[in-house]
C-alpha cells in the first residue's frame, strides 16, 4: 500500500470514527469513566441522596454521625490502547477482517478520548512488544496512531497477552484507562499479569471475533492455514470429532477470557466481525 491509498484509508477511517465519537461515543466514555479518575478532595456530614459508598468509616465513628469522602475529578485521563496486531487478526469470512474492525474501534476510542481532552498512548503487541507510542493530545497525534494500526507490520505472528500486559504495568505509573483489544485466542496464562495490572489502571477487554471461529462448517477436506505458525494441514470438516474439538478449543478460550477479567475486576465487551460494534460497546459503557 503506497503512501497516497494510506492516507487515503486514515482519511476514511476518521470521517467514519470521528463522526461516531462525536455523536455517540463521547458523552458514554465520559460519564462511563469520569468516576475512575478522581481525587480525594475533604470529608463533609453526609446528606440526603448521597453514595452511601462514599461513606468515611473511620470519620463516621469518631464523630457519631455520618460523613462521606468527596472527591474531584481529575481534568485529564490518559486511554491506552492495546491492540493485537498477531496473525489472528487477519482472518474474516465476512466483508471484514477482524484487523478491520479492531482498528475502526480502536481510532473510535481513541477520538472519543480526544473529545475529553484526554491522553491517548498506543502498544502494538504479538509475543512481543511491536510498537509503543507514549500517551499524548491531539487531532494529529490519533492520526498517527491510526497510520499505524493501518499500515504496521508486525516482526512476529504469534501472540502473548500475557507480556502486553507485564510491558503496559512497568510502562505506566499514573492510573490509565486500558483497552485491550484482540480476538483473545491466545494461551490461557494472563491471568497473574491482568490481576496486577487491573490493581493501578481500568481496564477493559474489547474481544472480536469472526462467526466461522464459533463452529467449523461441514465442508468435506480442507487445507487450512495456522496464521500465527504458519503451518497447514488438510483437516477433514466432515468428520463429528473434528468438529467437536474445535468448538471446544473455542469455548476453553472464550471462558477464560471471560472469568479472567471477571476474577481481575476488570470489565470484558465480544463483538463479532459482522455485527455491530457501536451498539456492543454502548450498551457496555452503560452497563458501567
Amino acid at each position: 500500500m503506497d503512501t497516497k491509498d494510506i492516507l487515503k484509508k486514515v482519511r476514511k477511517i476518521e470521517i467514519k470514527t470521528r463522526r461516531l465519537s462525536n455523536h455517540i461515543f463521547s458523552g458514554e466514555y465520559h460519564s462511563s469513566f469520569k468516576g475512575r479518575g478522581m481525587t480525594f478532595s475533604e470529608v463533609r456530614q453526609y446528606q440526603f441522596g448521597d453514595d452511601v459508598r462514599a461513606i468515611d468509616w473511620n470519620v463516621t465513628a469518631r464523630y457519631n454521625e455520618p460523613y462521606i469522602k468527596v472527591f474531584e475529578e481529575e481534568r485529564e485521563l490518559t486511554m491506552m490502547l492495546m491492540v493485537d496486531v498477531s496473525g489472528s487478526e487477519s482472518f474474516g469470512t465476512k466483508n471484514e477482517f477482524k484487523k478491520d474492525i479492531v482498528t475502526e474501534i480502536a481510532a473510535t476510542m481513541a477520538f472519543s478520548a480526544t473529545q475529553n481532552n484526554d491522553k491517548i498512548g498506543l502498544i502494538l503487541f504479538s509475543d512481543q512488544i511491536e510498537l509503543f507510542i507514549p500517551p499524548k493530545k491531539g487531532k494529529s497525534h490519533v492520526l498517527r496512531i491510526i497510520r499505524e494500526l493501518i499500515e504496521f507490520e508486525p516482526k512476529s505472528k504469534k501472540t502473548d497477552i500475557s507480556q502486553a500486559l507485564k510491558f503496559l504495568s512497568g510502562v505506566l505509573k499514573k492510573k490509565a484507562i486500558v483497552f485491550v483489544i484482540s480476538d483473545f485466542m491466545a494461551s490461557p496464562d494472563y491471568e497473574h499479569t491482568l490481576k496486577i495490572a487491573s490493581k493501578k489502571h481500568d481496564i477493559t477487554g474489547v474481544r472480536v471475533y469472526d462467526i466461522r471461529e464459533e463452529e467449523m462448517p461441514n465442508i468435506g477436506l480442507v487445507n487450512m492455514l495456522d496464521a500465527e505458525t504458519g503451518q497447514s494441514m488438510l483437516v477433514n470438516t466432515g468428520a463429528k470429532s473434528v468438529r467437536l474439538q474445535y468448538g471446544a478449543y473455542y469455548q476453553e478460550r472464550l471462558k477464560y477470557f471471560k472469568d479472567t477479567f471477571s476474577r481481575c475486576g476488570a470489565g470484558a465487551v465480544s463483538t463479532r466481525v459482522d455485527e455491530s460494534y457501536v451498539t456492543k460497546l454502548l450498551g457496555y459503557f452503560k452497563s458501567r
